[in-house]
């Protein structure tokens, strides 16, 4: 995307909003906002490697899961300071993609997210039971050291995270990578007839994805402060994730945002009707529509509308 003036002063706007938002609202939903930041950072990277390249993955809970057991193995097992346990479980997380899911990329179709999501499946089996001495079965692991005090200093960091994400995945996809990875997602055999060798692209893309998500899903944790496998493998995470993506507009940076925070507060909104697993129902059901409508989300919406309103004027 060529950013024009009018990009400038939105996103400007959009930052000067987000950092102010302390002063107007409360503790709760700045907790919220918190939320929807991470879920952001977690669609941001799913959509590095499925939004562009057409490869759907079941298997990002997986990712962001190393990332959090990690840090959380290394402060609260050995304990290593939060500095150092952060980088070393993104590439922890790398190493760990590239062993058990890279070699699932020479897959095509379907069978690519059937095998992440049995990938995604294993992982929530296998962790309570495998080392439960250090990943803690199935109470997982507390008291995670915190890296903020206060929702007010958590909020500035998820937000400081999400731009900071945000901005590497706009960067990387207006590389010369970064085009060939969304002609790969429209016709992979044009590509690979171009003489670029697709399976770099597909695991230097996936290595960015996962990097992401096992950072973000490290920070995720120290903000939690506990860590267990539901909450991080389970199905309703990768739903949301998805979903997120799917409402916002796949392929696109601002698209993923946009869902995350329309689902998360959708989520709350419906929370004192729907306290149960329906509201995921309602939820899903809102992405079915909205697809149907405009398969590029609501951030295609936006975008013919402002074009609409331009035309209008001159």
């Amino acid at each position: 995307m060529n950013l024009r003036p009018h990009h400038f002063i939105l996103w400007g706007l959009f930052i000067a909003g987000m950092f102010l938002m302390p002063e107007l609202v409360g503790k709760g939903t700045l907790r919220t906002m918190i939320f929807a930041c991470y879920l952001a950072m977690f669609a941001i990277s799913w959509d590095i490697l499925s939004g562009r390249t057409g490869y759907i993955s079941f298997g990002h809970p997986f990712l962001i899961g190393i990332g959090a057991y990690t840090t959380g193995i290394l402060t609260r097992r050995y304990g290593f300071p939060v500095e150092a346990s952060i980088p070393i479980a993104v590439l922890v997380t790398m190493a760990g993609g590239l062993i058990v899911l890279l070699p699932a990329l020479r897959i095509k179709g379907s069978y690519f997210a059937l095998v992440t999501l049995a990938v995604m499946e294993l992982m929530y089996q296998l962790v309570p039971v495998v080392r439960p001495d250090l990943t803690g079965g199935t109470r997982g692991i507390s008291r995670l050291p915190a890296l903020t005090r206060g929702a007010e200093n958590g909020y500035y960091l998820a937000v400081g995270l999400m731009l900071a994400v945000a901005l590497m995945a706009w960067l990387l996809m207006r590389t010369r990578v970064g085009t060939a990875l969304w002609a790969i997602g429209m016709n992979e055999e044009s590509v690979r007839g171009s003489g670029l060798s697709t399976t770099r692209l597909k695991s230097f893309a996936f290595l960015v994805s996962a990097g992401v998500a096992g950072m973000a899903g490290a920070f995720y944790a120290h903000y939690l402060g506990t860590i267990t496998p539901r909450a991080f493998f389970d199905i309703n995470v990768l739903f949301q994730i998805i979903v997120a993506v799917l409402i916002g507009g796949a392929g696109t940076i601002v698209g993923p945002i946009i869902g995350a925070f329309f689902m998360v507060f959708l989520l709350e909104w419906l929370r004192p009707y729907l306290p149960g697993q329906e509201r995921f129902f309602v939820y899903g059901l809102i992405a079915l529509v909205i697809y149907m409508y405009q398969p590029r989300g609501i951030m295609a919406i936006v975008e013919g509308a402002w074009t609409r309103l331009r035309g209008a004027r001159s």
